[in-house]
């Protein structure tokens, strides 16, 4: 029976209805949920008792939109400053000699970041399956999130539009569509659990307008209904994209995406930085989700997704790192501070306050993933997720006026105090529980540098 308590918090985010934030409180978890939230709570016989004192408690961050095997092609000198069809083209020839152990060390990698930043449910959209490399990569992620004890939904991402048939990416990282059909089956027949609280869900994600085909597209909406999984992809991340569908199949991208079936509170899109206040509409109407990456955007010289648009218009919202070799980390605790900012230039200076950007991470990205009902706010009953940062530090001295907005916006993005899934303490006291740092470090660089070796870099 796993029993916890969490004793003595100075300011906890519940993330209810009401938005209410208590203060000097506990926590009792039992069997990986909330039990009760009060002053004074009896610690049950043999619980694990955590110290809560002044630290700020959240329910656990969500991220929407990941790709961990980039964690392995960061901060590369070629392309710090290349926009994202060139910076895709070059990372392609890199990311064709990804392995297993390449696979398993990004995976460790990306998840041990996002712990540290109250990360407590994530998504990955892995779509790069290199002929040389063999075709249950994906496997080796989902065995990593399990003994690291994330909550995981996985995407069986896929790219069926090579070079040599209009495509971007070069044939040998793509698949025939009878192929990644197969394996969608595969992977959702030994993986999916669709039960309340699940650790481990499956979404088929082929990844964007510009690599896969319109039968890819078409056929993977009918089976993923058919299956009852949630469907991902990128969409209106940048101008060349919207001039690519333009040019190659007469339509902007999200009237393409809706020609082959992809509407609804079943799909989720990256992005999202170039829909019309039309389609921003169309997408509310039709509770479609947006994953959105502000870091990433920047980084790329993208654009600024109208997130204060999307929540007027009712689409579901969640926040997310995106890519490691776009953002060159996976913080999402850095990724909410720059919400809180980018808007403020972006649309206005009262478009993103800080209870928005604390709503889109915890019970945003619970909607986007189809979570609602498990995870997101800090209430008896809800999943035992919670992210812990200490606020006695330098960083916020005198920021005590609010303590539930402190770490939006001061100082940097301290690593999480405790980060618990389903009552499993994960980081503790600043350290990761089931991850040695340091060996990983110098793995991971080895990773890296076989990675561009092979590349010829």
């Amino acid at each position: 029976m796993n029993l916890l308590k969490i004793a003595n918090i100075h300011t906890l985010v519940t993330m209810d209805d009401e938005f209410n934030v208590l203060h000097d409180v506990d926590v009792l978890v039992r069997d990986g949920r909330i039990e009760a939230v009060g002053r004074g709570l009896a610690a049950p016989e043999g619980a694990h008792v955590l110290d809560g004192r002044w630290c700020v408690a959240y329910p656990g961050f969500v991220n929407t939109h990941h790709h961990f095997y980039q964690t392995l092609t960061r901060n590369i000198p070629a392309v710090q400053d290349a926009k994202l069809f060139d910076w895709l083209v070059w990372l392609y020839e890199v990311w064709r000699g990804l392995t297993p152990e390449a696979v398993r060390i990004s995976t460790q990698v990306a998840l041990g970041e996002l712990l540290l930043s109250g990360c407590t449910t994530t998504t990955d959209h892995f779509y790069c399956f290199p002929k040389s490399a063999p075709a249950d990569l994906l496997d080796a992620e989902l065995d990593e999130a399990r003994r690291l004890g994330v909550r995981f939904h996985a995407t069986r991402g896929s790219m069926s539009l090579g070079r040599s048939a209009g495509g971007l990416p070069p044939d040998d990282v793509t698949q025939p569509w009878p192929d990644i059909l197969a394996d969608c089956e595969r992977v959702i027949a030994k993986y999916h659990d669709p039960a309340p609280f699940a650790m481990t869900r499956i979404a088929l994600a082929p990844c964007s307008p510009f690599s896969v085909t319109r039968e890819s597209l078409a056929e993977t909406a009918v089976f993923a209904r058919e299956k009852k999984v949630m469907m991902h992809t990128h969409l209106c991340e940048t101008m060349d994209e919207q001039d690519f569908c333009l040019e190659k199949v007469g339509m902007r991208p999200l009237d393409y995406m809706e020609s082959v079936g992809w509407m609804g509170p079943d799909v989720w899109y990256a992005h999202g930085i170039w829909f019309t206040d039309e389609e921003i509409a169309r997408l509310g109407k039709a509770r479609c989700g947006v994953a959105h990456c502000p870091v990433s955007n920047l980084r790329l010289g993208s654009g600024i997704c109208h997130i204060p648009d999307l929540l007027k218009s009712g689409a579901r919202v969640g926040i997310a790192v995106d890519g490691s070799a776009s953002n060159d980390s996976s913080n999402l605790l850095k990724e909410m501070q720059t919400a809180l900012l980018v808007h403020r230039v972006g649309t206005g200076v009262d478009k993103m306050p800080a209870r928005d950007v604390l709503r889109i991470a915890t019970r945003g990205g619970a909607e986007v993933l189809g979570y609602e009902n498990d995870i997101g706010q800090l209430v008896p009953g809800k999943a035992a997720d919670l992210a812990l940062f200490r606020l006695d530090r330098i960083d916020f001295a005198g920021a005590m006026a609010d303590p539930a907005s402190a770490v939006l916006f001061c100082g940097s993005a301290p690593r999480a105090e405790y980060t618990i899934v389903a009552g499993e303490v994960l980081v503790e006291k600043g350290r990761l529980v089931r991850i040695d740092e340091e060996a990983l470090f110098h793995r991971a660089n080895a990773a890296a540098a076989d990675l561009l070796r092979k590349a010829g870099h």
